[in-house]
């Protein structure tokens, strides 16, 4: 996926201000940005504060955590299941 060059933070700002009355097309313009990719960012990113934003980031960091945890140790059940089926 292709790398953005604006932060989330500076992304939330640029809501922030559009929500407080600055015209969308000048601040796309400012930005250097289309409105289509300013109201994705809208629907992304609407009604988010920064702290939350940098929460729901480490949910997610320790989310992908557990799920790894959870699918190695299926892998070992069922490595044990196959091991327990044979017949020596």
């Amino acid at each position: 996926m292709k790398k953005s060059r604006f932060s989330e933070e500076k992304i939330i700002k640029a809501i922030q201000e559009a929500e407080a009355g600055r015209p969308i097309s000048e601040l796309c313009r400012e930005l250097g940005i289309s409105e289509q990719c300013f109201y994705n960012w809208r629907r992304r990113y609407g009604g988010l504060e920064v702290s939350e934003l940098r929460h729901l980031k480490q949910l997610e960091l320790e989310n992908g955590r557990l799920h790894r945890i959870v699918a190695q140790q299926a892998l070992e059940i069922d490595g044990l299941r196959i091991l327990i089926g044979k017949k020596w």
